[in-house]
């Protein structure tokens, strides 16, 4: 986590000098402290959490150092400082605190020269004088063990975080009333959120309810009023794992934005079929457009070799040259790969807004950048998908209940499939979030949060790969088998919804002061969500041709000919990218080809909602409060220490000073906030 907790309970005292160990006395101390810790651990801890080990220590790369206890326990890694209280109520929320699954590297210290990289499942070769502790977060634990006859100590706490973390692979599960945010596991769930959209020409399919077209799909989705759940199951099966085409999100305006994989070539769909899928894809609308989202995007291996340059470059042993940092950022990519989503985010934003059509996003496995490519549209195009909770909302349904791969993305099943595209995801939010600060209501600490509960062990949110697999292990699906049944829509009697925690659950892991953090002061409260858009066509969005069809692909549309890759022509989306022909990218801006207005918008008025951000250059910065906070000045938050950083933090100050401004009274900051009003 980012900031440490407040509180009452969780307090170790220093540890006094112990007597000699041949004593009756000396020989039970050890034991003695362990209940100690254990009875001290007990108020501000996990049900299940067990002390495995402790020893006294230094943090240190810190000024001051402080003194306290390092804690293994069987889900996480604590640093005590004497003195230091947790807080019964948030027994979570501490940036000593790291969960095992977080651990990214383990290094033992002896002497200056003695290094030992311990993997799960080592074995320690010496007595350790520090221990450091990477985290995937970009943090760092620098432990120091004192010595004088504790040296046994350091020795085995070491030993019980190689072994713990050897023990992992099971996350801890929590029971709790009912989500803050929904999550989309039921029907009501999915009927409330379309209701809300305004989504008159769609419904909630429950063909998928046990699981039997695709355990990577939710349970539910939504699909055309006119289409029957019988042709749903038909059109699905002709696309890659069953992800066939579904709406992601309706435009006030008329447009619908949809989601799906990519076509199954060697299935062989009848004229019914045929036809079944065309209406699906046309959602009701003449105009379609293809969206192919892999195009000008970096590939899943892109994605992780980026992030790992990206995590070399900014951990504390670099040993890049300060004059040569820019250059090795650079090298890295990766605000490259946030400069290309954006770019692609905002080119389907103007197809979305422009016309009253349909707009499908296409991905061969629909489940990586679909879900970043969609959320980011809808952060740009919906201001309701700007608050704290529809962010959340948004979150929960394009990623989590879509089947995002967050446990093999994130490292959890081998290194073969990770790529952290949500991560990428919550940069390019950053970046939205620093060039409109008006416009979101959740602040930079939000995304903070966000970005280390990734690998929280306490809920089952991020530590899954499906939502079948989210659900079987909490539970929910116990009472029955994954065996689809004609006619049979509902669990069997008797068959309770286990709601187990979830990553939204921030009250148990933050207090309600660091939970007010989560709100931008800067937020215009005018752009009310509810009275952007009237829910009627706006006068600035027309229909499209009749019959239209296109492919987008590199910034250009390309007419087509069908949507299928059946009949006697081939479907460019159906074949190998590298044997399509490449249209030349147009000198034009899509708002140029859309709406006939300069490139730059100039004079001209957005759409009413609608943000296009830059990507040009300097316009794409680094997420420095993220990714250098394993730095000790970043973490004494000195993020400046030079005399031309000053400055360009200063500039950078006055600049969001001078877009808030308009939008903030003196009253606004004197009133006080509620975290709950925040949070609902």
């Amino acid at each position: 986590m980012w900031w440490g907790g407040r509180g009452q309970s969780f307090n170790i005292a220093p540890q006094k000098e112990e007597p000699e160990m041949g004593s009756v006395q000396g020989s039970r101390m050890p034991e003695l402290r362990s209940r100690q810790l254990s009875s001290c651990l007990a108020s501000g801890c996990l049900p299940g959490e067990q002390i495995l080990a402790w020893a006294t220590g230094v943090r240190k790369g810190l000024e001051p150092e402080l003194s306290g206890t390092l804690i293994c326990t069987n889900y996480r890694v604590i640093f005590q400082p004497y003195g230091w209280q947790r807080s019964q109520e948030t027994p979570l929320s501490s940036e000593y605190d790291f969960a095992l699954v977080n651990i990214g590297r383990l290094e033992a210290v002896s002497g200056l020269s003695r290094v030992q990289l311990l993997r799960p499942g080592s074995l320690l070769k010496f007595i350790p004088e520090e221990i450091l502790i990477h985290g995937r977060d970009f943090r760092l634990l620098r432990v120091g063990f004192e010595a004088g006859g504790l040296e046994p100590q350091a020795f085995q706490v070491t030993m019980a975080i190689v072994q713990a973390r050897a023990q992992s692979s099971q996350a801890q599960q929590l029971k709790k009333g009912k989500p803050p945010i929904p999550l989309m596991e039921t029907s009501e769930d999915w009927e409330t959120e379309r209701k809300k959209q305004g989504a008159r020409g769609w419904r909630v399919s429950t063909v998928n309810e046990r699981f039997d077209i695709a355990t990577s799909l939710p349970r539910y989705f939504w699909v055309p009023n006119r289409i029957l759940d019988s042709e749903v199951r038909r059109t699905f099966g002709h696309f890659h794992q069953g992800r066939g085409p579904r709406l992601s999100w309706h435009h006030p305006g008329g447009s619908d934005l949809l989601r799906c994989g990519g076509f199954c070539t060697a299935s062989d769909p009848n004229k019914e079929d045929i036809r079944a899928v065309e209406a699906m894809l046309q959602a009701g609308h003449s105009d379609v457009v293809l969206v192919d989202t892999m195009d000008e995007l970096p590939s899943l291996a892109d994605v992780q070799l980026a992030h790992l340059r990206l995590r070399a470059l900014c951990l504390p042993d670099s040993s890049v040259a300060e004059d040569k940092w820019l250059s090795a950022l650079e090298g890295t990519r990766w605000l490259d790969y946030v400069r290309s989503c954006l770019r692609k985010a905002s080119d389907v934003s103007v197809l979305v807004t422009s016309r009253v059509r349909s707009v499908v996003l296409q991905e061969r496995s629909d489940r990586d950048l679909n879900g970043l490519l969609s959320s980011l549209v809808q952060l740009l195009s919906a201001p309701e998908a700007r608050t704290l909770f529809g962010f959340q909302s948004l979150v929960q349904r394009e990623w989590v209940a879509s089947g995002h791969p967050f446990l093999t993305r994130l490292g959890g099943a081998g290194a073969s499939e990770e790529a952290p595209v949500f991560l990428l995801f919550l940069d390019c939010v950053w970046q939205l979030l620093q060039q409109f600060p008006a416009e979101f209501e959740f602040s930079e600490f939000f995304l903070l949060a966000l970005h280390d509960s990734v690998r929280v062990p306490d809920t089952l949110t991020f530590l899954r790969d499906t939502p079948w697999e989210r659900g079987k292990q909490s539970g929910q699906f116990n009472s029955y088998t994954q065996v689809y049944t004609p006619g049979y829509s509902q669990p069997p009697a008797g068959n309770s919804m286990n709601l187990q925690l979830s990553v939204w659950d921030w009250d148990l892991r933050y207090s309600n002061e660091q939970i007010l953090q989560f709100h931008n002061p800067g937020y215009d409260p005018e752009h009310c969500p509810d009275s952007w858009l009237p829910r009627q066509q706006p006068s600035f969005m027309v229909p499209g041709p009749p019959s239209s069809m296109w492919l987008f692909s590199r910034g250009a549309l390309t007419p087509l000919n069908q949507l299928g890759p059946w009949r006697d022509s081939s479907f460019l989306l159906a074949v190998s990218s590298r044997w399509l022909p490449r249209p030349a990218i147009s000198s034009e801006s899509l708002a140029d080809q859309e709406w006939g207005l300069p490139s730059h918008w100039g004079a001209c008025p957005l759409p009413p909602g609608l943000l296009l951000p830059g990507y040009l250059g300097p316009q794409i910065r680094l997420w420095r409060r993220c990714y250098l906070r394993g730095r000790p000045e970043v973490q004494m938050g000195l993020s400046a220490p030079t005399i031309s950083g000053l400055q360009d933090e200063l500039f950078h100050l006055q600049e969001l000073l001078r877009k808030w401004t308009p939008r903030i009274s003196p009253e606004d900051h004197s009133k006080k906030r509620n975290p709950n009003t925040i949070l609902s």
